[in-house]
């Protein structure tokens, strides 16, 4: 039954009273499809047992039902995404609450529990503002509630959309460089990937600033302040444009890839990235990364901007079936510098920076000269000297720039080349 773990129970004559609260505590299965949900379960000390579905044999369920009081499921996708799983609970005749992964409810889950309707809506609540604190208090309420214990129990308490990591500040005079990630991280307790990229920016001389969001899409204003105090920001969080790429409109009135006040920040964006794959899967992948890392962690995020970098934390399963974000500190380091770089260059006046504009040239064909099928590169790299220029950039003396002759720049570098 891998996947699935149940919290120890520490030994009578050691912690006598521990002992008897553990034992005599309702067991309660938290079936989630967010490892973050398990993770604050078991960080929780309450009497849970928790797997992953995405992660379950089917026919495991019933030993893993065996001598539990009550079973939470949580999912996304709906009934029809683990009807089979769903159906083996709800038919098991243990009391079963089921809801959805979303923030938003999901009716039709909470009308095949097999507990009171207002049960479910609180456990969603639960769930949904998520965090160790609230899945101590979802054990009591369902103790209490289900079963009628009477342990008593705190409501639900929402969490901050955002916030800043406490950890000890290392003082310098290096720039400060953002590292922002999920807030289910944070309330899960799964930071150690964090500070690790944080102490590796304080290495390099820089003033780490861990921030953590629940999304990029709809920061607050206060969000946007705290980052605009850095100099360069290193970014965990997905890209922030639509969920669906294909249907937004380039150009158009769709303003779900709008991504304005993070661009108003005027401050590098890098993407550092947090596989969903363990190193040693990558270490042995000869493409590197997976294509469902290529597309959420490289291409969308290029989309927005960001400047993409290379991996530093990796998901690994430790041996309760939870997942964790593990660091590589070499490549924590290797973000670090490029960040610090980056920030560093800000400091540096135009006029002093040297910036090199390449086209590709493959195959060695002058006509495959700065190539793109559709788009004019001569005229956009003409446009993008002009603005150079107007901010203060020495451009020099380019054939065509004056003019907006872009056939005159390929010429010249023709003939150079």
């Amino acid at each position: 039954m891998r996947g699935m773990c149940r919290a120890p129970v520490p030994e009578q004559a050691t912690h006598t009273v521990r002992y008897e609260w553990w034992v005599t505590r309702p067991i309660v299965l938290v079936l989630s499809t967010s490892d973050t949900d398990l993770i604050a379960a078991r960080s929780s000390g309450a009497q849970y047992r928790w797997a992953n579905p995405s992660r379950l044999v089917i026919d495991d369920l019933q030993d893993i039902l065996t001598g539990v009081d009550v079973v939470v499921v949580r999912i996304l996708g709906g009934y029809r995404s683990w009807q089979d799983g769903i159906d083996v609970i709800t038919a098991s005749g243990v009391p079963a609450v089921l809801v959805s992964g979303e923030q938003a409810a999901d009716a039709d889950l909470m009308d095949r529990s097999t507990v009171p309707a207002g049960i479910a809506v609180q456990t969603h609540l639960y769930l949904a503002h998520g965090g160790v604190d609230n899945l101590r208090q979802l054990h009591a309420f369902l103790s209490d509630t289900v079963l009628m214990t009477g342990y008593g129990f705190a409501p639900p308490q929402p969490s901050p959309s955002w916030g800043v990591l406490e950890r000890p500040a290392v003082e310098c005079d290096g720039p400060t460089i953002a590292v922002l990630y999920y807030r289910a991280q944070q309330l899960a307790g799964n930071t150690g990937y964090v500070e690790a990229l944080c102490r590796a920016i304080e290495s390099a001389g820089g003033r780490a600033l861990p921030v953590y969001c629940a999304s990029l899409r709809t920061a607050e204003p206060a969000l946007i302040e705290q980052l605009s105090t850095a100099e360069a920001m290193v970014v965990t969080v997905l890209a922030a444009g639509g969920a669906v790429p294909a249907i937004v409109t380039a150009g158009g009135d769709d303003d779900t890839w709008n991504v304005a006040h993070l661009a108003a920040l005027d401050i590098p964006i890098l993407q550092g990235l947090c596989l969903t794959t363990p190193r040693a899967a990558w270490d042995a992948n000869d493409h590197g990364l997976t294509p469902l890392d290529v597309a959420t962690q490289v291409a969308v995020p290029e989309f927005d901007g960001r400047i993409i970098t290379v991996p530093f934390s990796f998901k690994e399963i430790d041996d309760e079936g939870l997942i964790s974000y593990v660091p590589d500190i070499e490549r924590c380091a290797r973000v670090a510098g490029i960040a610090m770089r980056q920030a560093r260059l800000r400091r540096v006046a135009p006029p002093n920076k040297r910036v090199a504009l390449m086209f590709s040239a493959y195959p060695t064909k002058h006509a495959r000269i700065g190539n793109a099928v559709g788009l004019d590169t001569p005229a956009s790299a003409i446009a993008l000297l002009e603005a150079m220029r107007e901010r203060g950039y020495r451009v020099g003396d380019v054939r065509g720039l004056d003019s907006g002759d872009g056939d005159g720049l390929l010429h010249a570098l023709i003939e150079r080349g």
